[in-house]
């Protein structure tokens, strides 16, 4: 966007405090305008969702202060750029703006690592029996692990990563690290690496009769909605467990309840779910092979930083009229 004018961005009130003096250097000298969502009639060139401004919603439960700040950017008529702090943009709000002509751009990548860290230490405490043994430590009650099984070796186990964009390398990097073996569905047919069993995201069911770990970390699309349904998780092993750091919309999440009940799966880490926040009467809250996280797995001190470096570097580069980064989560 090249102009004479002011650009004018909606920005939360905390984002413009600590970002404020940065966009001025961003926009190489350039005016611009703090925009606020209380401002009746407001409109903008530009915005940006910083963490604050989603705050405690949820998927289904949007608080009345980030209501406020989606009703400004679908009201605006001269918004024409979004960055979002997240990795994927796939709410209503910016459906609504990008079928209007709005260029949404994400910050995929920032929380890559932690996203991994969540989902490998999801998986290393079902692996070595935590939620037992947490369960006998609130109940005071010593415990042995003859009692509940003992732990499979993990080296040389079978995980299949589902989505190889920034956080499925990364987890696959760590799992191979510690002695696992990987398979690979992704959007692309290219290799995921030398050596690495690779299918689209149609040929998954190919994978898992031998898999002991399914690990979901995808974007949601028209491919990935439901892939772990009911005939899907079926061909798992009763040995095996889900990880979902990706959407919950990718599991069906009834049948893979009736699976952990009925011992036909061993476990899950879960992080995402169709409903959210996940309704107190959800069996999974109970289910003791299951470990439940409020949708966390990305959360880290540092995100904040990286977050601000990818807007204030595409406010610049769209500043100048040329495209800004961070097109989408990367559908790899």
């Amino acid at each position: 966007m090249l102009t004479t004018e002011p650009i004018r961005l909606l920005l939360s009130h905390d984002a413009a405090r600590h970002l404020g003096g940065r966009i001025g250097e961003a926009l190489a000298g350039a005016s611009w305008v703090h925009v606020t969502p209380d401002q009746p009639g407001a409109d903008f060139d530009a915005a940006f969702v910083s963490r604050d401004v989603t705050g405690l919603s949820a998927k289904h439960d949007i608080k009345p202060a980030t209501r406020a700040f989606y009703d400004a950017l679908l009201a605006a008529p001269g918004l024409r750029w979004l960055h979002v702090h997240s990795a994927g943009a796939d709410r209503p709000v910016y459906i609504a703006l990008r079928e209007r002509g709005v260029r949404i751009t994400t910050s995929a990548g920032t929380n890559a690592s932690v996203v991994a860290q969540s989902a490998v230490s999801g998986i290393l405490a079902l692996a070595r029996h935590l939620p037992l043994l947490l369960a006998a430590q609130r109940e005071h009650r010593w415990t042995h692990p003859l009692a509940s099984g003992t732990p499979r070796d993990l080296e040389s186990q079978l995980a299949v990563v589902v989505g190889w964009g920034h956080i499925g390398q990364r987890i696959g990097a760590l799992l191979q690290a510690l002695g696992l073996r990987i398979a690979v569905a992704r959007h692309s047919a290219l290799p995921a690496g030398p050596g690495i069993p690779t299918v689209q995201y149609g040929q998954l069911s190919q994978l898992l009769p031998d898999a002991q770990w399914l690990v979901l970390c995808c974007p949601i699309s028209d491919q990935t909605e439901r892939l772990a349904d009911a005939a899907t998780l079926a061909l798992l092993p009763p040995t095996a467990r889900v990880v979902n750091v990706a959407r919950g919309d990718i599991v069906e999440e009834k049948a893979l309840i009736a699976a952990l009940a009925g011992g036909r799966l061993a476990g899950a880490y879960l992080d995402v779910f169709e409903q959210e926040p996940l309704p107190a009467d959800s069996p999974l809250w109970d289910l003791p092979n299951v470990i439940v996280t409020p949708h966390c797995a990305g959360f880290s001190d540092g995100n904040e930083e990286r977050v601000a470096r990818i807007f204030l570097e595409n406010l610049g580069r769209w500043s100048r009229g040329q495209a800004p980064g961070g097109l989408e989560e990367n559908q790899a």
